[in-house]
């Protein structure tokens, strides 16, 4: 067994395997770029070395600087993680002529199966089923709006290098071919430095589901079940879960068998995945396989009672497969959400900055930890008070759940998010509680099409209808009342004149247009050390405990004998006033006034927010790669104006009306904030 390993990743990945590597009692050395200095993988790791500046193609892209990290360290192996170099053949093969060993599959596998072209060739010949489409690079964007024009809309146009949802796009037309591709090529040449694309047939109304195989040197190989992993936002992966709630007994086997026939014909060593695309019917076409651990691996290992990062590390040390096909389990229910750094209320633009507050819920279970189950995990890569840059993927953290059944492991979910702390930048938790409280979700009845048939226009906060409203305004009130009598114990009041605090309010929903909306509460039996309160409000009474203080951003308690979390901000905005309640995805943001106040308040003229339909604003922080129009030139309503990227993604920025532009206010390669205006329209 080694002694010592080098994790050639950043962020909750090499975090985790960190965590492996220690009840293992291997040492390991991290690698960080400029950065990166002071993030938590670095400082979980017994040695980290400095391997280049903040972009990874001049930092965790450097395969000769992470073997020269191994050489100066002492490392006998490399742990690749997911994403930058894990799926490269060239860094795979040239780990093992220096004599290191690599935590991950051959070379020649990963050349095999790893690039997404070779590998539907080889499954052709292999006679299984794969979806039709063009699999050799493509060169032109003309030429890829041809072979999409023949094989026939909607298409996928894929880089042959890509994974994790980049260089991907769908296209219905010849313009969406025509950018798409472009695009496309761009993506993968930043990410992976693999710039060819091909095309295959967008099939409607699918399912993702994978198969997890694992294989060692001895020529043993099995598969560990399947992810669900359907709920995907712009193919990027937002819950997975395992079991499927879709595929039968026989569904499930013949896919395993079939992504086992696959691996062993690559001779596979280590954990790998095989992703299928399958039908209503349940039948299934074979889509890719990653040579690499994937981000959702979390879940097998509930399931199954695995450590998959430790069978990866035995199997690279050239150790047989410690369990055979029929002892693999398959035990409970498990659910992974991604926490990304991205806003959902402005149409998932990315989120960057520093974590002001990051709080996760409590945990019961741990990475490499397979003794306890039935519980709440968080593998992050980030702390309290770090920085969310802009150089790498927006995943902040993975929620895991694990429960008896699904029903159990759903509401295991919602309560974690209810109690997941993200202060100073945005995250897609409001939007995951959402999905987890949906109907179609709750039955097992989605495909990858469920986002964007729910939330095709974007997700607002009175999208999400709260099982009980009146609730919401009932914890806003009892949180006021908390607050004023802090206020009312305030020490040297002149005598006959100090502060009372009343038993009626109004609760003042605010909406940006104004239209503010006025509830009574009225919130009686106060017990200061109990901290309850019965709030009358609506249709409903409420007798709230709760042991929350000023300033804490999660409040849990009971609600009428219940047990609840939720969130409370004070001071929301520019509005000191302001208390933002945060429950089950559903977010109300009110003044609690009294009900004189509240009159005065209906009095007060609306300000309306400065018109700015004459520039183009930056939507996220983010570089700006390229602008594509200059003074004085005519613009249509849909052209192409502006490129920003932003977390390894492209995103094209076009004009919402007919104009002639004014001033470009922003140069190219320029670091932009959100809502930095670009340019001026006349």
């Amino acid at each position: 067994m080694f002694t010592k390993i080098l994790i050639a990743n950043r962020g909750e990945i090499a975090c985790r395997v960190i965590a492996t590597a220690r009840k293992m009692g291997i040492a390991t050395v991290a690698v960080y770029s400029d950065a990166d200095r002071d993030a938590r993988h670095v400082q979980l790791a017994d040695e980290a070395v400095h391997i280049g500046a903040a972009p990874s193609r001049e930092s965790y892209l450097q395969a000769d600087r992470i073997i020269a990290a191994c050489k100066q360290t002492g490392a006998q192996a490399v742990h690749p993680g997911y994403g930058f170099l894990s799926e490269n053949e060239a860094f795979a093969r040239k780990v093992e002529e220096e004599g290191i060993a690599f935590i991950g599959p051959k070379h020649y596998s990963i050349a095999a199966m790893g690039d997404k072209i070779a590998s539907k060739k080889l499954a052709n010949e292999a006679k299984v089923n794969t979806i039709p489409g063009w699999n050799d690079a493509i060169e032109t964007a003309e030429a890829a709006v041809k072979i999409a024009q023949d094989i026939g809309y909607p298409v996928m146009i894929k880089a042959s290098a890509g994974g994790g949802g980049k260089g991907l796009r769908v296209a219905h037309d010849d313009t969406e071919a025509f950018e798409g591709f472009s695009s496309c090529r761009n993506e993968a040449r930043n990410s992976f430095g693999d710039d060819r694309v091909f095309i295959e047939k967008f099939v409607e109304e699918p399912r993702h589901i994978e198969i997890q195989v694992l294989g060692d040197a001895h020529g043993n190989c099995i598969y560990l079940n399947e992810r669900e992993c359907s709920i995907q936002r712009r193919h990027q992966k937002v819950i997975e879960e395992a079991p499927s709630p879709f595929i039968s007994e026989a569904t499930r086997k013949a896919m395993g068998e079939q992504a086992v026939a696959l691996a062993k014909a690559v001779k596979y060593q280590s954990a790998g995945t095989v992703e299928f695309v399958v039908g209503k019917d349940q039948s299934f076409y074979f889509l890719e396989m990653n040579t690499r651990l994937q981000v959702e691996h979390p879940v097998t290992e509930c399931i199954t009672g695995l450590d998959l990062v430790e069978l990866m590390i035995r199997v690279a040390a050239g150790e047989k497969l410690p369990l055979a096909q029929q002892d693999v389990q398959r035990n409970g229910w498990a659910i992974e959400c991604r926490i990304n750094a991205e806003d959902p209320f402005r149409s998932f633009l990315p989120s960057t900055g520093r974590l002001v507050r990051f709080q996760p819920p409590k945990a019961s279970m741990w990475a490499s930890d397979t003794q306890h189950l039935l519980g709440v995990r968080v593998d992050t890569g980030v702390q309290d008070g770090g920085e969310i840059p802009m150089y790498y993927d927006s995943m902040i953290a993975k929620l895991i759940v694990h429960g008896t059944d699904r029903n159990d492991a759903i509401a295991k979910m919602q309560e974690a998010l209810n109690a997941f702390v993200i202060r100073g930048i945005s995250s897609n938790i409001p939007f995951q509680a959402a999905l987890l409280a949906h109907p179609k979700f709750v039955a097992g009845d989605f495909n990858t099409g469920f986002i964007a048939e729910h939330y095709g226009q974007g997700f607002r906060a009175e999208d999400v209808p709260h099982a009980d409203p009146d609730f919401l305004v009932a914890l806003a009130a009892y949180v006021n009342r908390r607050a004023l009598q802090r206020s009312a114990g305030i020490t040297g009041q002149l005598r006959g004149h100090e502060f009372k605090v009343g038993e009626d309010y109004v609760v003042v929903s605010l909406a940006d247009d104004g239209q503010h909306r006025r509830q009574p509460a009225n919130v009686s039996d106060f017990e200061e050390k109990s901290g309850s309160s019965r709030v009358r409000t609506g249709n409903g009474s409420y007798e709230i405990h709760s042991n929350w203080h000023l300033g804490g951003a999660r409040i849990r308690g009971t609600v009428n004998g219940q047990a609840f979390s939720a969130q409370v901000e004070r001071g929301v905005g520019r509005n000191p006033l302001a208390i933002r309640i945060g429950h089950n995805g559903t977010r109300l943001d009110a003044m609690v006034l009294t009900p004189r106040a509240a009159e005065l308040h209906a009095l007060m003229p609306f300000k309306a927010p400065p018109d700015m339909s004459r520039f183009v604003l930056s939507p996220m922080p983010g570089l700006l790669v390229h602008v594509a129009v200059q003074p004085g030139q005519k613009v249509q309503a849909g052209e192409r104006v502006a490129v920003i990227e932003a977390m390894k993604m492209e995103n094209v920025l076009f004009a919402a009306a007919d104009g002639v532009v004014s001033k470009v206010l922003a140069a190219q390669g320029e670091s932009l904030s959100v809502d930095q205006p670009i340019v001026e329209f006349a």
